[in-house]
């Protein structure tokens, strides 16, 4: 049985650290900076990759697969992309081992690549490369493409989901005939993100701008969800962004338009990544452990049953199997938990741990009475509940728990908003509060370096719903048309 978790108002970080663990997501692995992510964090992942799919194909997208690998040259094309990833880079220098004679094995000198490669940090480079022999007409257009796939970036400091050398992640890159197009499929990814962040993870997510300095590598725009953790430090958790014709222009991809002119096409690319994980475990968890919401649940419900023979164990079973395929039936994920090496109290402990958002558990006086006893995850609550209407509670009860997170989430973001209009109002709501904070800023990279210098927050975004209203930045006092959003971050 796992140990007790430490408090988040101890150590938060050990707190987040102890529960992947013990929750059975992930662990590190035998490379340094990389994560093996087991069966159970595994299935929540494809959970939300089943979902995300879906939603991909539904706006006309389709899967495809590039290589993991991509020549160095292709990094020279476009140089505020390589400015932006040189130093992530992992680099393929040899193709070949050799016997070192002692029974281990060497890097054999004499198998040097003519070029080397770069373990994929992104896929631009490699996509817009092949782009170009896909795109010949208006007819081509637009090309929507996303793929699944994992990416290396040599990282310094990791943490399971949240950071980590080698992670799993989609990358959407698309490419369009007009500018108005690529900006609407910028736009309607994010849109997307924030739907499924809402939706499904239960986050609530502000939608918003990044500032120049914090685009992405190549991009005109970059486009971002931004969510509150229980820490009162916020996660970028997914982004889109408008490329223009800059990798276009670096790959030579042309399309003759309808007047047989020809141009450079218009792109987008658009990803979210596994630290979405990270981001579910921040949101909803407490001092006992995980806890997922319905949508996500690889297990929404757990029969558990009571029992002291296998006589009692049979007639226990029977109706635990009846109530498991009327869930069933009605599209609720359910487990049956009949395994006799653990006791009813350390599968309760278990599950609890583990985030599954209902327990029904049913022993013979149960069976008797007609009754089960029901288990809230995100409550903690327990009631009694009728055998014949257990199946309508539940389903009822799926809808209920996912709305509850939501909107615990989005009290806990509403608490932790704060509006200031000085620097010293600032740094003091910082170091008191932290959270979200909204203030006028002057629009220069110069304020915004001093601001992450002095207090390590960031403009996390300019959000896309701010109103305009003039005011005075916080820092200089020169004019600012609008409020942005800081915070410390993840």
């Amino acid at each position: 049985m796992a140990k007790n978790l430490t408090k988040r108002s101890e150590d938060y970080s050990k707190w987040y650290n102890e529960l992947v663990l013990q929750a059975d997501l992930a662990e590190n692995s035998g490379v340094r900076g990389c994560m093996v992510i087991k069966p159970y964090g595994f299935s929540i992942w494809e959970k939300m990759q089943a979902e995300l799919d879906r939603m991909f194909k539904e706006t006309g997208h389709q899967n495809a697969y590039f290589p993991l690998f991509i020549p160095k040259s292709y990094f020279s094309k476009e140089a505020s992309h390589v400015d932006g990833f040189a130093k992530e880079c992992a680099v393929v220098t040899h193709y070949r081992l050799k016997d070192d004679g002692e029974g281990g094995v060497v890097v054999d000198p004499d198998a040097k690549l003519e070029e080397e490669l770069i373990v994929r940090p992104t896929s631009e480079t490699i996509i817009w490369d092949t782009y170009r022999k896909w795109i010949q007409s208006y007819r081509d257009l637009p090309l929507l493409i996303n793929q699944w796939a994992n990416v290396v970036r040599w990282e310094m400091r990791t943490r399971l989901f949240l950071r980590t050398t080698e992670f799993l992640w989609q990358e959407g890159h698309t490419a369009h005939a007009t500018k108005k197009e690529a900006i609407e499929e910028t736009e309607q990814m994010l849109d997307i993100y924030a739907d499924f962040a809402e939706r499904y993870m239960a986050i609530p997510v502000v939608k918003g701008l990044k500032t120049e300095s914090e685009r992405f590598a190549g991009a005109l725009e970059t486009y971002c969800i931004e969510a509150l953790m229980q820490d009162g430090k916020a996660l970028q958790a997914g982004t889109s962004h408008f490329l223009g014709q800059n990798f276009a222009k670096a790959f030579d991809v042309k399309f003759t338009a309808k007047d047989g002119k020809q141009d450079f096409v218009w792109a987008s690319s658009w990803g979210v990544s596994t630290r979405l994980m990270g981001a579910l475990i921040m949101t909803h968890s407490d001092d006992n452990g995980l806890v997922l919401p319905p949508n996500l649940a690889p297990d929404q419900v757990v029969i558990v049953p009571i029992y002291r023979s296998d006589e009692q164990f049979d007639l226990v079973s029977k109706v635990a199997k009846e109530v498991m395929s009327e869930l069933r039936a009605k599209g609720v994920r359910v487990k049956f938990d009949n395994r006799d090496t653990h006791k009813p109290g350390w599968k309760f402990n278990e599950y609890e741990l583990k985030g599954v958002p209902v327990r029904l558990a049913i022993g013979p006086r149960d069976v008797e009475n007609g009754t089960l006893e029901l288990a809230r995850r995100d409550t903690l609550t327990k009631e009694t509940v009728s055998r014949d209407e257990v199946s309508g509670i539940v389903v009822a009860l799926m809808d209920e728990i996912q709305k509850n997170l939501y909107k615990k989430a989005q009290n806990h973001r509403t608490e932790n908003t704060s509006e200031v209009s000085t620097y010293d109002e600032f740094k003091e709501v910082l170091k008191t509060k932290g959270g979200f904070i909204y203030a006028h800023w002057d629009g220069t990279n110069e304020t915004e370096e001093k601001v992450k210098n002095e207090t390590k927050a960031t403009i996390r975004c300019i959000p896309l719903d701010a109103k305009d209203e003039d005011g005075e930045c916080m820092v200089t006092g020169k004019p600012s048309k609008r409020k942005v959003l800081f915070a410390k971050a993840y």
